[in-house]
C-alpha cells in the first residue's frame, strides 16, 4: 500500500514540477550553495504535492527536514513520498484534533533551529514550552498567523518571523487571484451547484475576500460584503458589491464564504436568523470562523452526505448546509487541490529565499513579526515576469 501511495506522489509531483520553474531554479542554486547546511527546519504546513517541491528544494539546501501538516488537508500519498525521500513527517489526512496537537509537539521536540510555520501553531507551542533560545528564525505563511504572532505571542517572539502574507505580491497573486480562484472553483466542485444567478455573502474584504467576490460575480454570481473595517468597507461599496452586516444579509444570502482570519464570524445569533437552506463555507486558515460546536449544539439533527457535506437541521424546520466541517474548502474540501500551482510557485519563491536569509543573515533583521524584506520581493518578481513572458 505505501508503495502504491509513493509511486501516485510521485507521478503527482512530476507534473507539480514541471509548473513550477521559480523553485527550480532556486533548488540548483541551493545544490551548489547549501544555505541550510547544519539546520534543522521544523515545519507545519499543508502537505499537498506543491509544499513538497518546497520541502524537496529546502533538503536541496542542506537542510534536515521535520514536518506536520495542517489539520484536514494532509494527503497520505505525499506524506509518504517525502518520508521515502528521508524526511521526518509527521501526520494523515484522517488526523483528531489531539493526534494533529501530537504532530505540533514532535516537530517542536524534534529541536529545529528555524520555523516554517502556517497559523503560528509551531511558534505557539515553542512558547508554550519557554523553548524559544535555540531559534534563529522563521517564517510564517498566513494572515491568520500574523494576526498571533503580533497580538497574543507578540512579547514572547525574541527571534525574527517573516511573514509571507505581508508582501504585495503574494496578496495580489496568491490571495486575490489564487484564492479567489480555488475557493470558487472547490465550493463548485463539492457542491455541483451553480454560480450564475445564486446570492452570495463574503465576510471579510482582505485580499482573500476580495478574490472570492470577484471570481464569484466574474462566474454571474450576486455577491454581498460583510466587513467591520470601514475603510474596507467603502471599498468593497466602490467595487460595486452590496455592503450590509451579516444580520441584514441573513436571510438574503444562499450562500456565506468567511475571509477574515478571526474567529466566531458566524455564531448562534445568526444561526438562529439564517435563511432555511443555506450553505456554510470557509476559506480562513483557522476552522474557527464558523462557529461550528455552536452550530452543532443548536442543531436538531445532523446528516452527513459525504465526507464534505453535512446537512444540519435546525429548531423552526430549517437547516443549513456546513461544507468541510467548516475547515479551509480548498484544502479540506472533496479532492482538494488548494492555490494554483503558478501562484504557489511565487509564493514558495518568497519563502525559499526568506528561509536563505534566515539561515544566512538572521542577524540583519529585527527581532518578532515582519515583512519579506523589499530585495527578495523585488528578486521574486523579476523571476516571475521572466516566466511568464509577460512582454510577449
Amino acid at each position: 500500500m505505501t508503495n502504491d501511495l509513493i509511486a501516485g506522489a510521485t507521478a503527482r509531483l512530476l507534473w507539480v514540477r514541471s509548473r513550477m520553474p521559480l523553485l527550480a531554479e532556486v533548488r540548483e542554486r541551493f545544490e551548489q550553495t547549501k544555505p541550510f547546511a547544519g539546520h534543522r527546519i521544523g515545519m507545519a504546513m499543508h502537505l499537498e504535492p506543491k509544499t513538497a517541491v518546497l520541502l524537496e528544494t529546502l533538503k536541496a539546501g542542506g537542510a534536515e527536514i521535520v514536518a506536520t501538516g495542517n489539520l484536514g488537508s494532509t494527503q497520505d500519498d505525499v506524506v509518504a513520498y517525502l518520508r521515502s525521500q528521508g524526511m521526518t513527517i509527521f501526520g494523515a489526512r484522517d488526523d483528531s484534533e489531539c493526534e494533529y496537537e501530537a504532530h505540533i509537539r514532535n516537530v517542536v521536540e524534534s529541536k529545529p533551529d528555524i520555523i516554517l510555520d502556517n497559523g503560528a501553531g509551531l511558534v505557539a507551542r515553542l512558547v508554550e514550552l519557554g523553548d524559544t533560545e535555540r531559534i534563529v528564525g522563521g517564517t510564517e505563511e498566513t494572515t491568520s498567523g500574523s494576526y498571533r504572532l503580533r497580538e497574543e505571542l507578540a512579547r514572547h517572539i525574541r527571534f525574527p518571523i517573516i511573514v509571507i502574507d505581508d508582501n504585495p505580491l503574494t496578496v495580489i497573486n496568491e490571495n486575490k487571484h489564487a484564492a479567489g480562484q480555488s475557493v470558487v472553483e472547490s465550493f463548485m466542485r463539492v457542491t455541483n451547484v451553480m454560480v450564475s444567478g445564486r446570492r452570495f455573502v463574503v465576510a471579510g474584504y482582505g485580499w482573500c475576500g476580495r478574490g472570492v467576490a470577484h471570481y464569484l460575480r466574474a462566474l454571474g454570481g450576486k455577491v454581498a460584503v460583510v466587513e467591520v473595517d470601514e475603510i474596507k468597507a467603502l471599498e468593497a461599496a466602490l467595487d460595486g458589491y452590496r455592503v450590509a452586516n451579516v444580520f441584514d444579509l441573513a436571510g438574503w444570502g444562499e450562500v456565506f464564504i468567511t475571509a477574515t482570519g478571526h474567529p466566531q464570524v458566524l455564531t448562534t445569533d445568526f444561526f438562529e436568523v439564517v435563511a432555511d437552506g443555506a450553505m456554510l463555507v470557509n476559506c480562513g486558515h483557522f476552522d474557527w470562523e464558523i462557529d461550528v460546536l455552536a452550530l452543532r449544539d443548536v442543531a436538531t439533527s445532523t446528516t452527513v452526505i459525504d465526507g464534505a457535506i453535512e446537512r444540519v437541521d435546525l429548531p423552526g424546520n430549517r437547516h443549513v448546509t456546513l461544507l468541510a466541517d467548516g475547515r479551509m474548502i480548498n484544502l479540506a474540501g472533496r479532492e482538494a487541490r488548494g492555490n494554483s500551482i503558478e501562484s504557489m510557485d511565487l509564493g514558495f519563491l518568497l519563502q525559499a529565499l526568506s528561509l536563505e536569509r534566515i539561515a544566512t543573515a538572521a542577524g540583519t533583521l529585527e527581532p518578532g513579526a515582519q515583512p519579506v524584506p523589499d530585495s527578495i520581493n523585488r528578486e521574486a518578481a523579476r523571476r516571475m515576469l521572466a516566466t511568464m513572458k509577460a512582454d510577449r
